[in-house]
């Protein structure tokens, strides 16, 4: 705007006043054009000298037009960029420039900014080469190491263990048997087990028989269930008595409780080969139906040869198998340590670990942060956990500390990778900066085998710092999605970069830049795919189920930070418009009607009611100018009913607090509040501290509502909870510091007498 006065600008544009930086731009570029020949056919690039002085804005460049090239200077202020920095942008300015000498009628976006030494960095070097593709199979692995170890366990579960001997004898017996319903190599088979040891076997027995196992979840609405068979159409579902009412008509059945023979130890003829389908992982679809994954052997397997490099066989002694089969990091819980010697230590849930105290065998966990932070809240890992993997969500640094804090816990890792790329693409361990403050985890770097490319919306690639879209490939790349070629040609793009024949990137949606020091760092997402306490969800998917209701005329999904609830813990949000005359559209009507369709995951956490949805200019739902849900909300159809007791009123005031809303009633259900089970472990260790008094998360499971778990502490056996004391606040954190140093005291006591014990 040269042609209006800096005066008149302040006057009408009343920018924000701050001494920290200049109220209209941050970056400054001049250009001074003395008068220049008209012949300038020599005119070339020459090279710029960065100059470092005083800073009058963030970042400045100064060139001038001489007869013989372009002189200039590069400002900058140190509070924000480095030398390093600045001379890179410098030179990307060079390189530029450079372009638009070589091809002046090309636009400004189709010229490199990268120099060659530059680009060979961003694409060779911060790139592992990939050797040859695996050769063996998922099961193949394992048979090897029942040959080897057939004595040792397994399996272990809350019943007993099983040894790799037993195992192979009942995967072989079944295998058999599913070779002669029609499953081999490319039949999809499906698993509709809970978690016991039949599901390990189920799993390892389809890939033996040579075909591709289908998980699916007892937990599941009965209509997620039937488009996934209808999707992957599996012929066979192995399946238990006590399970297989909740599936619907279609392919026949297996049930594994049962006898089905046990085979001799020798196992079927391999039928599958390293190119075959393993499995399909299902995951949320824009549209409103779940896609398949479809894995190979190869890329499961090339995920298990880095693992089996990186984490020791002590670290596989007791591997927690607590993730749904049907995401893609159970398939490092179950098959590493199958394919390394080691124990999977069945679990429904990684907070199961708080009722198996030190005595449990488990060494090693894979969970997300958010159940992490509740696994370390007050209270220290079991003893023999060596190695925490988390994945699914950033790392706040509070819980970094509190890990670094942890004296028995060996490494902590940060692992990062979507489904189509085969569970695990880049990893970090995390750590504390030398002066002992906790570092914000990076994604990390690829794991062997894989390479990762930031590009930007030319598909080109990106300087380091600068955000792009994340590309993955290599050997853990997915087939692409079944049945869906479009879907697949858009996910998965030929490889520029690589130059070898046929070699295709992923497309992952994922946003980063890559740190000076080639580690990548997550920045979001570029479109509405979002992930929740580790759940990857497509919000579009939610939308189109709630869009079906008769009573809804508009809705758009967004997700909020969860208040009360962990950092960085976030939560769904539905915004419906009702329909007119639709009357009173209910929190618990609207809630039952998406769990008819979605997982219990997928199901948002707060409904609020607008008259209109906010849009943008160009139409579309303006997401940045929803509400937050406040008194907005719609609340639950129960009638409210006042806590009165000190012993219901306390626990009111703690679901209140942990749920971040404004009152409990006695008969609101915990869960249609939006609770889900980390909050629930929250809600138990705040009881604990407030009564005085053991509270199991178990009651809380089964008496969701203040009046049913009150009700069930007053008839059980434990005794009675004390009156709330009449004391000040000053008192009652005292008494709570108290308790706290008793624990830390009582910790401290286990330590000694258990290194009295160490050889």
């Amino acid at each position: 705007h040269q042609d209006v006065p800096f005066e008149k600008l302040v006057e009408d544009l009343e920018p924000e006043r701050s001494l920290t930086f200049t109220p209209f731009f941050q970056v400054l570029f001049t250009l001074d054009r003395p008068p220049l020949p008209a012949d300038l056919s020599d005119l070339a690039p020459a090279t710029m000298t960065p100059q470092i002085g005083s800073a009058k804005f963030d970042l400045t460049f100064t060139l001038m037009e001489l007869p013989d090239g372009l002189v200039g200077s590069v400002e900058h202020t140190t509070d924000l960029f480095d030398t390093t920095t600045a001379l890179r942008l410098a030179g990307q300015l060079e390189t530029l420039l450079a372009g638009f000498v070589a091809h002046p009628g090309r636009a400004a976006g189709e010229l490199p900014l990268l120099a060659e030494a530059e680009r060979h960095q961003v694409l060779i070097e911060a790139n592992e080469v990939a050797g040859s593709p695996p050769a063996s199979t998922l099961h193949g692995l394992f048979f090897r190491q029942a040959e080897r170890t057939p004595d040792r366990p397994a399996l272990h579960w809350q019943e007993g263990t099983l040894t790799y001997g037993e195992l192979r004898r009942r995967v072989d017996g079944l295998a058999i048997h599913l070779r002669r319903l029609g499953v081999g190599p490319e039949v999809p088979a499906a698993v509709f087990l809970d978690r016991r040891p039949e599901l390990v076997a189920g799993l390892l027995a389809i890939l033996a028989a040579g075909g591709a196992y289908v998980p699916l979840d007892p937990v599941y609405p009965r209509e997620r269930l039937s488009l996934t068979l209808e999707d992957c159409q599996a012929p066979v579902v192995l399946t238990r008595s006590g399970l297989v009412d909740r599936l619907p008509p279609g392919p026949e059945t297996v049930l594994l409780d049962v006898p089905q023979g046990v085979g001799d130890g020798t196992g079927p003829r391999e039928a599958a080969t390293a190119g075959n389908l393993a499995y399909l992982i299902y995951t949320s679809g824009s549209t409103g139906r779940p896609k398949g994954v479809a894995i190979e052997h190869r890329s499961a397997v090339a995920l298990l040869d880095w693992a089996g490099e990186l984490f020791p066989d002590a670290d596989l002694a007791g591997v927690l198998a607590s993730t749904s089969i049907c995401f893609d990091l159970s398939v490092f819980e179950i098959f590493l340590p199958l394919a390394r010697g080691g124990t999977i230590v069945l679990a429904d849930s990684a907070l199961d670990l708080l009722a198996m105290g030190d005595e449990t065998p488990v060494t090693l966990i894979n969970t997300v942060p958010s159940a992490a932070a509740e696994l370390t809240r007050g209270r220290s890992l079991p003893a023999g956990v060596r190695t925490l993997n988390m994945a699914g969500e950033p790392i706040p640094p509070a819980l970094v500390a509190r890990l670094a804090a942890e004296p028995r816990l060996g490494r902590v890792f940060n692992l990062y990778g979507p489904s189509e790329a085969t569970t695990y693409s880049t990893w970090e361990r995390v750590a504390v900066e030398s002066d002992g403050t906790p570092r914000s985890p990076a994604i990390g770097r690829p794991i062997a085998g894989t390479s990762a490319y930031v590009v930007d919306r030319g598909q080109r690639p990106v300087p380091s710092g600068v955000p792009g879209e994340l590309w993955l490939g290599g050997a853990g790349l997915a087939r692409g999605y079944l049945g869906r070629p479009e879907l697949t040609a858009a996910g998965f793009v030929p490889d520029p970069f690589g130059g070898e024949p046929g070699a295709r990137l992923y497309r992952t949606g994922d946003l980063v830049r890559r740190l000076p020091d080639g580690r990548l760092d997550f920045l979001g997402r570029i479109d509405h795919q979002v992930k929740v306490r580790g759940f990857r969800i497509e919000l579009g998917e939610i939308e189109t189920v709630l869009a079906r209701h008769p009573q809804v005329a508009g809705v758009t999904v967004a997700v909020r930070e969860a208040k009360g609830g962990a950092p960085g813990e976030r939560r769904l949000v539905a915004y419906v418009v009702p329909r007119d005359g639709a009357g009173d559209l209910g929190i618990q009507e609207l809630r039952g009607f998406v769990r008819q369709a979605l997982p219990e995951f997928m199901v948002p956490s707060d409904f609020v009611a607008l008259r209109t949805l906010p849009l943008t200019p160009s139409g579309k739902v303006d997401r940045k100018a929803l509400p937050e849900p406040g008194a907005l909300r719609l609340g639950p159809e129960t009638v409210y009913a006042e806590p009165k007791s000190a012993l219901e009123q306390t626990v009111a005031t703690v679901l209140r607090e942990v749920l971040g809303i404004e009152r409990v009633g006695l008969n609101d259900n915990f869960f249609d509040l939006g609770g889900h089970s980390l909050r629930l472990v929250r809600v138990a260790a705040v009881l604990e501290e407030r009564l005085g008094r053991p509270v199991q998360v178990l009651d809380l499971f089964r008496s969701p509502t203040v009046a049913l778990l009150c009700a069930a502490w007053a008839t059980s056996e434990a005794p009675a909870a004390p009156p709330v004391p009449e004391a000040s606040a000053e008192e009652l954190e005292q008494r709570a510091d108290d308790r706290r140093q008793g624990r830390a005291r009582r910790r401290e006591l286990r330590l000694d007498r258990a290194s009295q014990d160490l050889p």
